[in-house]
């Protein structure tokens, strides 16, 4: 159907950008020649809205409709997008649509908020439980910001009034807490008789408005629950009143000395606790309680990201709420500077169906009015708008999952789960293809030694399974329990309602939910309608199964009434409203089972079970142990049928590991006798270096297991260069306190135990400096770190040919041995990227493909090889665009090794391309002894081709090769480079 506007924008390749004030749209403009020579088409920026000050991920936003100072100007972001274009390239946008940071004075929603509670305008906006479980707090808001209890913060002086530009606020160091106007009067009554006898005749007039003033604060309109009227009425009469009263104080001196001695007097004075009473009385006319931060593990009452309580949620499922969040993105795509969104935290969103088709209207409008130049408030706006609306409508009637803008869902797929075919998007952000690809790489026969030593030697015998059900629900009680009580105080609402369950207790309730969620086995269920998915019930029916048979002490007909409300089984005499109250809970209960899974599974479990900790990978199951060839090509089939245009990724900002580091840990499947030898050896010689703590020597062996794991993985290539190990130490203990605090096992982010991580950072520290464990380390290392390169310019080819789009992480085109955040968001030297891109291609222009690649395999350790390939296969797919984005996927057949070599093709009418990518590489080099090409590896193994004549092209080095019966001998294919990309020629 002709639509008037371009078909969807796909990039064939992404670059992620990580901007903050360190990495402005200046230095993304200067990187732009290089990204577009490299073969990117898109840059995949991080969040650059406003977020708060000092910002270094974005996702802190306090404003949707402009740009974050901190990373540039209007006209800055101008010229980034000109640069795009004069190379053409555009971007992909990560945007933030669930939650906003509520801990910044500048977010001027969540300050509107707190000034007004319930009559703010914006009130809405915030998913605030404004009638919780505490009466006290009905119509205020949980502000969790303190850091000693309360009446401490205050008889030290550290809440202090404030009066400023018309409004008073209280401050606690960075945070701005504006006072209701209703309350000013409270504060300027305070002495009034005082004033008044103190006055001369002549200033008379000013106390008159000063009383007038008082009582124009006194009279506001209630904010609670107020009509419309009522609440324009009452905005305008504060905002008319706080001017009167700025320009009294501006005007009279009298008026002036009286408030800031009346801010004074509140203030208090340090040791006179009484002092304190009036700002006390003061804050509790407030529309928020001001509280410790560890209160709100119990009673915070609005949903925030996770258990971050900086991170407020937004409902952006109300109509409003999404037109202000989406405003400005929505005018990029308008004028044409960016042509794809990343959706932040899908499984947030109270009904992500509704969300995404939101989204791509939205979209299509914009795209649809730049495709026809109409200008808005024209006539012939008007008519167009008609039109779009209609061929919209056509084009959704003939096929429900209509996409028309590019964009993805950060969805985390457990258990071989699939995106929701009713979400209208391309696909998700690599997570399921990491781990895809990080098995193919494991060699599933170490199993059982791996299994076998990580018991013996770490005495752990919970599966991993069983921990994860156990830190699901240490989360829940640890820092969710405001979320779970108040989740379960509307269900035991909705038992209220029938007398066959009014008796169950809301402990029974709350108790029975815990036991549900831990054992829930995917991130979140989709239901948004009276009728609940096949899918849907199978996992919910699932998790009350095994919660109902395990739990103790919990009438079994509660998990029938949890069983019944998850899956809507409604009784006979309910009514609609009644079912529509089940529904509502169904999807608040959707928006906690993912935070609980994620906080459990990724930021505890993934710390403590550390059998191989290569697939501890966001969306990984460590229960599972490598992946076939076989199974890897049902993947990539599955991949062009559903999902042919979603990312490929290996490393992104949220991965626990990089690339590099995940496939040097990945090759220990490959010599597990020789690593458990290395280990038993390592614990014999560092045990004189473990220090007894608090009764317990530290490090343990499970956290000393870790440990080796990461050195292994992280090891510098360039570790003789005495500051390079220098950094390399402090990064290691910089991640293990992480990972200490994060598995929460004997010190967490809540309550720190300095002592224990003090123990386990000195035994890094003197371990590192033993130079006989370090000369073992880097004997055991060597030929595991060379067989790391090769596998991972393997894994990086799968990633290039794979159905999918690739995307690179800032830094990952070298050798990318960085570990979990902070530490894979340092500065990039892409001075020296640039300088070694334009060095290889001169290289190639002097002396040809081949030369170069021989001359990179001597050299392997600067990471030129791995830039060199990235090149070449960004090169070949900018010039066959459709054999990637629409191509056929042909799974090869090796004759010989044929354990050792992933081989297919892509195909379509733009060519076709034959993928030879190895694995196994300790095998394959002897360990260590040759490279992994040639005769002496390859001996007679040869790959059978989709024809039986014709002649293929290496990319990599531009040797022809022709066909015969046989097919191609991998001797000659891979005889100077361990991969190979053939190109056939027509």
């Amino acid at each position: 159907m002709e639509t008037g506007i371009p078909g969807v924008i796909v990039p064939a390749a992404t670059y992620r950008l990580q901007f903050n004030k360190d990495f402005t749209f200046q230095a993304a403009s200067s990187l732009i020649p290089y990204l577009a020579d490299l073969g990117i088409s898109h840059v995949y920026a991080s969040p650059y809205l406003k977020a708060r000050g000092g910002s270094l991920h974005g996702y802190d936003i306090i404003d949707h409709n402009s740009l974050n100072p901190e990373v540039g100007t209007e006209e800055d972001f101008a010229r980034f997008v000109e640069t795009l274009a004069k190379y053409g390239m555009n971007q992909v946008l990560d945007i933030v649509p669930n939650h906003m940071c509520v801990e910044s004075s500048e977010n001027l929603w969540w300050q509107d908020v707190l000034e007004n509670g319930v009559a703010s305008a914006r009130a809405g906006y915030f998913d605030i439980n404004w009638s919780p479980i505490k009466r006290e707090m009905t119509n205020k808001v949980l502000l969790p910001v303190l850091g000693a209890q309360f009446g401490k913060i205050l008889e030290n002086k550290e809440l202090s009034l404030a009066y400023q530009e018309g409004s008073f606020y209280v401050w606690y160091y960075e945070h701005r807490l504006p006072l209701s106007p209703e309350s000013f009067a409270q504060i300027l009554s305070h002495r009034l008789d005082e004033l008044e006898l103190s006055l001369s005749d002549e200033n008379r007039e000013a106390f008159e408005d000063l009383h007038s003033i008082i009582g124009a604060f006194e009279r506001l309109p209630s904010g609670n629950e107020p009509d419309e009227t009522a609440l324009i009425e009452r905005t305008r009469e504060k905002d008319v009143t706080k001017r009167r009263l700025w320009k009294l104080y501006n005007e009279s001196l009298p008026i002036r000395e009286f408030i800031d001695r009346t801010v004074d007097i509140f203030n208090g004075v340090p040791g006179n606790p009484a002092s304190f009473a009036p700002m006390e009385r003061l804050l509790l006319q407030q529309s928020f309680r001001i509280a410790h931060w560890r209160v709100a593990t119990e009673e915070i009452n609005y949903r925030r990201f996770f258990d971050i309580n900086a991170l407020g949620a937004i409902r952006i499922e109300l109509a409003p709420v999404f037109d202000e969040v989406h405003r400005f993105v929505l005018d990029l795509i308008g004028g044409g500077r960016l042509t794809g969104f990343r959706i932040d935290h899908a499984d947030g969103l109270y009904n992500p169906v509704k969300y995404f088709h939101q989204l791509q209207y939205a979209c299509f409008q914009k795209v649809w009015n730049l495709g026809n130049l109409q200008q808005e408030g024209t006539p012939e706006a008007d008519v167009s708008r008609e039109r779009m609306t209609q061929t919209y409508q056509q084009l959704l009637d003939s096929n429900p999952e209509f996409k028309p803008f590019y964009v993805l869902g950060e969805k985390i797929l457990l258990q071989k789960e699939d995106i929701p075919r009713e979400w209208t998007i391309h696909g998700e952000t690599g997570y399921s293809f990491i781990n895809t690809l990080n098995h193919l790489f494991l060699k599933q026969e170490s199993f059982g030694t791996f299994d076998t030593f990580y018991r013996t030697f770490t005495g752990i015998q919970d599966t991993f399974r069983s921990l994860l059900y156990q830190k699901k629900k240490l989360v829940m009680y640890s820092s969710m329990s405001s979320e779970l009580n108040t989740l379960g105080h509307r269900l035991s609402g909705l038992a209220e309602t029938n007398r066959h369950t009014r008796d169950f207790t809301l402990y029974s309730l709350i108790k029975a939910l815990v036991e549900v969620i831990a054992y829930f086995p995917v991130y979140r269920t989709y239901t948004n309608s009276l009728q609940v998915g096949e899918t849907d019930l199978e996992q919910i029916n699932q998790a009350v199964d095994r919660a109902q048979k395990k739990a103790r002490g919990i009438d079994p007909s509660v998990f029938d009434f949890v069983r019944d409300v998850l899956t809507l089984r409604f009784y006979d005499e309910m009514t609609d409203g009644d079912k529509f109250q089940w529904l509502d809970f169904v999807m608040r209960f959707q928006q906690i089972t993912g935070p609980v899974m994620a906080k459990g599974m990724e930021d505890t479990t993934f710390y403590v079970y550390n059998r191989l900790i290569s697939l501890n990978e966001v969306g990984g199951d460590p229960e599972s142990f490598g992946l076939s060839i076989t199974d890897f090509h049902s993947c990539n089939l599955e991949r062009v049928k559903s999902v042919p245009h979603g990312m490929l990724a290996t490393s992104t900002h949220d991965t626990k590991r990089s690339e590099d580091v995940r496939a040097r840990i990945s090759l220990l499947t490959e010599v597990p006798d020789e690593w458990v030898g290395a280990v038993s050896r390592w614990n014999r010689t560092n045990h004189r270096h473990k220090k007894l703590v608090e009764d317990e020597i530290v490090p343990n062996t499970n956290k000393e297991y870790h440990l080796y794991q990461t050195l292994v993985g992280a090891w510098p290539l360039n570790s003789d260069d005495p500051s390079v190990f220098a950094g390399f130490t402090a990064r290691i203990q910089e991640y293990m306190l992480k990972a200490l605090r994060e598995a929460k096992e004997h010190t967490s982010w809540i309550n720190p135990n300095v002592s224990y991580e003090q123990g386990v950072a000195t035994f890094i520290d003197a371990i590192l400096s033993d130079r006989t464990f370090r000369d073992d380390m880097k004997l055991f290392l060597g030929p595991l770190a060379q067989a790391g390169m090769y596998s991972s310019l393997s894994m990086t080819l799968l990633k290039l040919t794979c159905p999918g789009v690739p995307d690179f992480y800032q830094g990952s085109e070298l050798w990318d041995l960085r570990l979990v955040d902070p530490d894979n968001r340092q500065p990039v030297d892409y001075e020296r990227r640039a300088h070694f891109l334009g060095q290889l291609k001169r290289m190639e222009e002097e002396a040809g493909a081949r030369a170069v690649a021989e001359a990179l395999m001597e050299k392997m350790e600067d990471g030129r090889v791995k830039l060199f390939l990235i090149r070449q296969v960004l090169r070949f797919r900018r010039d066959h665009a459709s054999l990637f984005r629409d191509g056929e996927y042909l799974p090869l057949e090796m004759h010989g090794k044929a354990e050792h070599v992933c081989a297919f093709s892509r195909s379509s009418e733009d060519g076709e391309a034959v993928v030879v990518a190895p694995r196994f590489f300790m095998e394959l080099t002897g360990n260590g002894r040759r490279k992994p090409c040639g005769s002496e590896t390859w001996e007679n193994a040869f790959l059978s081709l989709p024809s039986s004549s014709g002649r293929y092209r290496n990319i990599f080095t531009d040797d022809c090769y022709e066909v015969t019966n046989r097919g191609l001998p991998l001797a000659d294919v891979l005889q100077v480079f361990p991969v190979a990309l053939l190109a056939k020629e027509m």
